[in-house]
């Protein structure tokens, strides 16, 4: 198994791009096809957005908000974990992923966090307003793109799920 640039015990990719080039799009038809080929994925989503992902009204946002540092709901179907990090000074993806379940997955999949040092699929659209140069760095092992382009790295049709899911489970294998 092909063990990525990090402390965690779980391989992580990174799939990277400017907004408006199809990271989510891509993933959501990606991820089925991983698990076909029975490969358990775990995904940590950047945003930029103040997000909240309980609702006003309910009990578990009420708790909190009553300044719960911590709080978990859970139900037969699922549980989420609710972390506050106000003093936060920025997001730590290793930290983020060792909170996963290691024994329940086989990759974690990483949407956003550029900057990372991890193993990344660079994301590309031609007429974006951006270069190719703009999204490489020494960590991109591939590039999933919608033109060719000049460079020695692997190339991907970014509209081709299936190819880069193949992509990812050679990756995955090494």
């Amino acid at each position: 198994m092909n063990q990525s640039i990090n402390n965690t015990a779980l391989p992580m990719l990174g799939i990277t791009a400017y907004s408006g080039t199809g990271k989510t799009t891509l993933l959501k038809q990606v991820i089925p096809l991983l698990r076909q080929r029975h490969i358990r994925v775990g995904l940590i989503k950047h945003t930029h957005h103040n997000m909240d992902v309980d609702k006003p009204g309910k009990d578990s946002y009420e708790l909190r908000k009553a300044g719960a540092t911590q709080t978990l709901v859970a139900s037969q179907q699922r549980w989420a974990l609710m972390t506050e990090t106000p003093d936060l000074p920025e997001l730590d993806l290793h930290y983020l992923a060792r909170r996963f379940d290691a024994n329940s997955l086989d990759l974690i999949l990483v949407e956003g966090f550029k900057q990372e040092a991890i193993p990344k699929i660079a994301l590309y659209r031609d007429g974006l307003n951006h270069t190719v140069n703009e999204i490489l760095d020494p960590y991109v092992i591939a590039i999933a793109s919608d033109i060719a382009l000049a460079t020695p790295l692997p190339q991907l049709d970014i509209n081709q799920p299936e190819q880069v899911a193949t992509f990812i489970a050679e990756w995955l294998h090494q």
